[in-house]
């Protein structure tokens, strides 16, 4: 191990050791700040700059097996980036990658680790100009992207990187072995264990969070000593093609090689991820997106360990309340934020057709959707509140989808255009509520990504949560949420979830949202259902990410 990265691992032990903690405490702790005043005055006008900076010209990221330089990122918000990017050459690139593992897998768990940290302390030090990246690349509004591209992907980047220590030094890296003989001479061995790394790893980045949801991955696979290529989504591929060269450049200052990192951004039309998924080199893919590509990828690259992150549909049962008032506005924030556009945002929300109970007071189905379509509008009444939490619309998609939306059911809620002053050009919509019954079976069993929800009338509490197992059984869930004063109701939800494989809220009227996860206490999703094969993150994240080789001899 060189000295720096000797260095590295001095500062990093520490945050290391606590970050094991962490995982296994499950309490809030994290080492970065979600405030942007924490960063300094100087931080928020640098980072702007920065992000500036590379705009309209090539990204300096330097790697073997470039043959051309590509781009054409447009930000949700109508400005074209004119940012362009290294084209690989993968029959260059990829065996330069092979050629760098050696000597990361032979640094052991403890100096990977510290590395890592090391490169997720400096992006949290950009986390301003990670965020303008995200910003202008997700169409997530700037407080947004600032704290789920930045703080929130690094403590799930460090989170990945505790749970793959943990699991590689989950036994000892040596060991002497003597097994008596009786009378004979007793067998002495010495034993060394070497946690080897499966190959290259694939990260497939998606739109919509670019970042957050790529960090996992990423760092699982480097921390268990495999090289990884990045490929972006053509759309957000400049918060990435940061991260990338961050952390070469770590690499590099550490004694490594840095194409243990690279960058794959494709031609238009390309399907350069279908061409990676099934080179015999990719052995760890990461993928979050359509259910039909993550099929795809499960079927079609037998030679990788695929995890993958696909549709679902987020349920909410709603029975009784105490705090009216308080689930109502819960309701509406989660729906509104970043207009829908997450895996955890409520889909569908059942609610006894008799009406429910609320402080007391009967509501009847009716009144509650009335009640919530109020709470909507009173959130985002004013353009400039709504424009923070909404942000825009990141593709065509979704404003189809809108337009489908205004012919099912009973429109509750119609979706608004909100105007931005400062981007013109962005899509901004508010969220369409409509009212079905449960007998629509074809409407809710299918995901509508995106600002749309809809008000299920169920005969009973009882069939909701049947539904609810059953629908989460067949197509997947993210989140699930329940509202009840009864603990039997609760009870039962509970163990439907447990039937269906879903982590579910309980009674939500605070400053927590369904569609939020806390790294290092919370899982986000949990490899239960079709809507996930795996948990971020959890040991079954990173164990199937090496193998423990080992070589004895006697003594």
């Amino acid at each position: 191990m060189t000295a720096t990265a000797e260095q590295f691992t001095v500062r990093h032990r520490e945050t290391l050791g606590r970050a094991v903690e962490a995982i296994r405490e499950r309490a809030f702790w994290t080492p970065y700040p979600e405030i942007p005043k924490a960063y300094g005055e100087e931080a928020g006008p640098a980072g702007k700059a920065a992000y500036e900076g590379y705009l309209n010209r090539p990204f300096p990221l330097a790697q073997p097996g470039t043959d051309e330089l590509v781009g054409g990122e447009k930000s949700p918000y109508g400005v074209a980036l004119g940012v362009t990017y290294p084209h690989p050459d993968l029959d260059v690139l990829l065996p330069a990658m092979q050629r760098a593992m050696p000597k990361w897998r032979d640094a052991g768990p403890e100096a990977r680790a510290t590395v890592l940290i090391e490169a997720l302390a400096r992006l949290n030090a950009r986390t301003h100009e990670i965020a303008h990246a995200v910003h202008h690349t997700s169409g997530q509004a700037f407080g947004m992207a600032f704290q789920a591209g930045g703080p929130h992907a690094q403590d799930r980047g460090l989170e990945a990187v505790a749970y793959a220590y943990a699991a590689q030094t989950a036994q000892v890296a040596a060991a002497e072995w003597e097994k008596p003989q009786g009378p004979k001479p007793s067998l002495h061995m010495t034993k060394k264990f070497t946690a080897v790394p499966r190959g290259i790893g694939l990260v497939i980045g998606c739109n919509t969070f670019p970042t957050w949801n790529s960090y996992p991955g990423l760092f699982a696979s480097l921390a268990t000593g495999n090289a990884v290529v990045v490929k972006p989504h053509p759309n957000a591929i400049l918060p990435l093609a940061i991260s990338v060269a961050v952390l070469r450049d770590t690499l590099a200052e550490a004694g490594f090689d840095p194409d243990l990192v690279a960058l794959a951004v494709e031609k238009p039309g390309e399907g350069l991820a279908k061409t990676l998924a099934t080179r015999p080199e990719i052995r760890v893919i990461d993928y979050t997106g359509s259910t039909e590509f993550g099929v795809w990828l499960e079927r079609n690259a037998p030679q990788a360990v695929v995890y993958t992150e696909k549709a679902g549909i987020n349920t909410v049962i709603v029975d009784s309340v105490e705090d009216y008032k308080g689930m109502l506005g819960n309701l509406a924030f989660s729906f509104s934020l970043y207009s829908g556009q997450m895996c955890t945002t409520p889909q569908n929300v059942f609610v006894p057709r008799e009406g429910i109970t609320a402080g007391g007071e009967h509501k009847s189905f009716d009144d509650f959707a009335t009640d919530l379509a109020t709470a909507v509008d009173k959130l985002l009444g004013d353009d400039a509140r709504a424009n923070a939490l909404l942000g825009a619309v990141c593709n065509p998609g979704v404003t189809d989808r809108l337009k489908q939306a205004e012919s099912v059911g009973k429109t509750i809620l119609a979706s608004r255009t909100v105007k931005n002053t400062e981007y013109p050009d962005a899509e901004v919509r508010t969220p369409l509520i409509a009212a079905i019954d449960s007998t629509d079976t074809d409407v809710y069993t299918g995901e509508w990504f995106g600002p749309i929800s809809f008000l299920i009338a169920a005969d009973t509490t009882d069939q909701a949560i049947d539904t609810f197992r059953k629908t989460v059984r067949d197509h997947g869930a993210i989140t699930a949420s329940v509202y009840s004063t009864d603990d039997d109701v609760i009870a039962k939800t509970e163990d439907a979830a447990l039937d269906a494989g879903v982590n579910l809220s309980v009674n939500l009227t605070g400053g927590v949202y369904v569609n939020q996860s806390a790294a290092f206490s919370d899982f986000h999703a949990t490899g239960a259902n079709p809507a996930a094969n795996a948990a971020l993150s959890d040991l079954a994240y990173v164990a199937s990410r090496f193998r423990v080789v080992q070589s004895r001899r006697h003594i």
